[in-house]
């Protein structure tokens, strides 16, 4: 099978700090090469992904995240470029299921990576009825789009290269985004009450989350509450593995949190507020806890540390591995392709 994958173009691939559809996307193409299909990435010039990239294309755009004008143009530059070369393509934009200038008659699938709150709605309902859509948990479209959703796959990622920690650290963590739909507070709170150190990793680039930042975080923190800035690659499974747990008490309907797998692929129990993705992830009592309010998250936090690490990990390989998800998708495409020849 010939795979076209069209990545952003704000962050290369894979991604050198924050960037979790970029780590989906890179899981995605080197899972699809070591199943022995040719992969074509359509990625910011400056990835590193160890697949056949397409040439032409800009080096990423941190600087522009969310400018309609450069996702679209990426978006024809792609689609031009991939046109007779794949059999079918796998669009991670936004702007590419309402591109109508691409090859007639190509299977083009689109993964649903935002919650599905009314503008998102309205775009992928908008969407070609030749656009294939991709759910990434059942919650996600649990109000909406049910009824054109193909598949709903979870995300998984490369677990066996991820290290097991032992949670020495004697600290929890969060990592995520600056922004109040993430808890990071509510995260502060729960650790004060449980009387356990946290350690902050998250992205900070926006304005928005510069000033969420300044205006409410930094006044809260003391040497039990440390913010370490944004952390990626190594250093960050290094900080999830000493964890004794990850605090997400999310406070939006997210439709799959990345980072409680990605804790999971270390070992370390996720303790969660009971929303959006988090109970299709975490199995309650095994993998971690979920519950509500900042009290009953810190009395779990405080027993996280009695959940059996190896069974987290075990969890993780099982049901969140790259391997699963690639196959998941295999069988979506091979379907897409045999409908699209007739067979």
């Amino acid at each position: 099978m010939r795979i076209g994958l069209i990545a952003g173009p704000w962050y290369p691939i894979p991604p050198t700090g924050y960037g979790g559809i970029e780590l989906v996307v890179d899981a995605l193409a080197r899972g699809f090469a070591r199943a022995g299909h040719e992969v074509l990435l359509a990625a910011p010039a400056d990835s590193t992904c160890p697949v056949t990239q397409l040439p032409g294309m800009r080096t990423s755009e941190p600087d522009l995240v969310g400018f309609t004008s450069s996702e679209l143009s990426h978006v024809i530059n792609a689609y031009a470029g991939m046109d007779g070369m794949v059999d079918l393509v796998h669009d991670h934009t936004l702007a590419g299921p309402l591109y109508r200038g691409r090859p007639e008659g190509l299977p083009v699938v689109t993964t649903l990576h935002s919650d599905l709150n009314p503008s998102y709605t309205a775009v992928y309902g908008a969407a070609a009825r030749d656009t294939t859509l991709i759910a990434i948990s059942r919650s996600q479209v649990s109000t909406a789009l049910a009824d054109r959703v193909a598949a709903v796959i979870p995300h998984g990622m490369e677990v066996a290269a991820v290290p097991v920690g032992q949670g020495q650290g004697g600290y929890a963590c969060f990592l995520g985004r600056m922004c109040p739909d993430k808890g990071v507070v509510e995260a502060i709170t729960m650790a004060r009450l449980a009387g356990i150190p946290l350690r902050i990793a998250a992205k900070m680039r926006e304005p928005a989350e510069v000033q969420y930042f300044h205006d409410v975080v930094e006044p809260m923190l003391r040497p039990d509450v440390e913010f370490l800035g944004e952390v990626g690659g190594d250093d960050k499974y290094e900080l999830l593995g000493a964890a004794v747990a990850l605090l997400n008490p999310i406070q939006w309907m997210e439709p799959f949190g990345l980072v409680m797998i990605e804790a999971m692929a270390t070992g370390t129990p996720v303790v969660a507020t009971r929303m959006g993705s988090a109970p299709e992830i975490v199995d309650d009592g095994v993998t971690g806890y979920l519950g509500s309010s900042p009290e009953e998250l810190a009395g779990f936090l405080i027993r996280a540390s009695d959940l059996d690490r190896p069974t987290v990990r075990a969890e993780a390989e099982d049901r969140f591995s790259t391997e699963r998800m690639v196959d998941d998708h295999l069988a979506l495409y091979a379907r897409l392709i045999g409908v699209a020849s007739g067979r």
